[in-house]
């Protein structure tokens, strides 16, 4: 049966209908409209956030608030809902500077601009060209920070952190980091910048204080906690957070995952995390995105992917 993933109402009915015992959700649109929140009220399990808590991901401006609230090390930024307003701000702070669509704009929202031109350019393209529609009613100008990115993923019941194996993935669209930011072109796991201690901090620093912060606020967080971070050498700082597993980092992540998943989502769902273990490979795993021409600006979907057979023979 084809349902569109936001369509909620025909995904609880057909859940209901087929008696299904547990959904997980994938993509970040549905999440911020409420899936988990209609599932639970009926009394189905769903793995991820609810929409309140969805809302880290899908509000720059309020995951920026709760970092604030919780301590966590991010950029400077200032947010803006004019055009005119951002830019002064823009011609104060220099370049570079990177430019944000406040809402969920599929991972292409983002512009890290190296000039103040590059800048305001992103501005109005956001502002004047309307270009990520309701998601770029709020703009979040942030600091640039030099350094090296890291991924770090965790489940989470609210209560309970439960990190997975480090990995790292590359947003420019063409070879040598060049080209326009995308949702990823490519990923790999362990990434090597992640030291022990660095995941520690991770974990203990941003992980347990955000689901902290958020149950502050009267937000429980279960599901996919993922911290883009910015290793610089003045320390660890995150970039920004994803309410859902991170594409695509995930498969190489969970290619190295030798326990059952669902025991997992289960306990994430039921806050019995705390009596789950994970067992993963040593293995190094890497994953690379094929894209069709033009992405990620425009370009068509749907066309068949050949070569498999003779790609497996490698």
């Amino acid at each position: 049966m084809d349902i569109k993933a936001t369509d909620i109402d025909r995904l609880l009915e057909f859940a209901k209908r087929e008696k299904i015992d547990l959904t997980v959700v994938g993509p970040e649109d549905p999440l911020a409209m409420g899936v988990v929140d209609a599932f639970t009220a009926e009394g189905l399990r769903a793995f991820g956030p609810n929409a309140d808590a969805a809302q880290l991901e899908a509000s720059k401006a309020f995951a920026k608030e709760i970092m604030i609230d919780a301590g966590i090390p991010t950029a400077a930024y200032g947010e803006f809902t004019d055009l005119e307003s951002a830019k002064d701000y823009v011609n104060k702070q220099g370049a570079p500077i990177v430019v944000k669509a406040d809402g969920l704009a599929a991972g292409k929202g983002v512009t890290v601009a190296r000039t103040v031109e590059e800048a305001i350019g992103a501005l109005e393209e956001i502002f004047v060209d309307n270009a990520f529609g309701e998601a770029g009613s709020k703009v979040v100008v942030e600091e640039f920070l030099d350094g090296e990115e890291a991924s770090y993923l965790a489940f989470t019941d609210g209560i309970t952190v439960l990190p997975m194996v480090s990995s790292q993935d590359h947003k420019p669209v063409y070879d040598d980091d060049k080209g326009p930011n995308t949702g990823g072109m490519g990923a790999y796991s362990p990434a090597p910048v992640v030291t022990d201690e660095l995941f520690d901090f991770a974990t203990e620093k941003i992980a347990y204080p955000l689901i902290k912060a958020m149950a502050d606020k009267g937000i429980t967080f279960k599901g996919i906690i993922y911290a883009g971070l910015m290793v610089t050498k003045n320390g660890t700082k995150v970039l920004e957070f994803n309410a859902r597993f991170g594409d695509p980092e995930t498969q190489p992540v969970l290619s190295r995952l030798k326990s059952d998943i669902v025991p997992v989502f289960f306990a994430c769902v039921d806050q019995t995390l705390d009596k789950v273990e994970i067992e993963w490979n040593e293995n190094p795993t890497v994953c690379v995105v094929m894209a069709s021409g033009g992405y990620p600006k425009s370009y068509k979907k749907g066309y068949e992917i050949k070569g498999i057979a003779e790609a497996d023979k490698l």
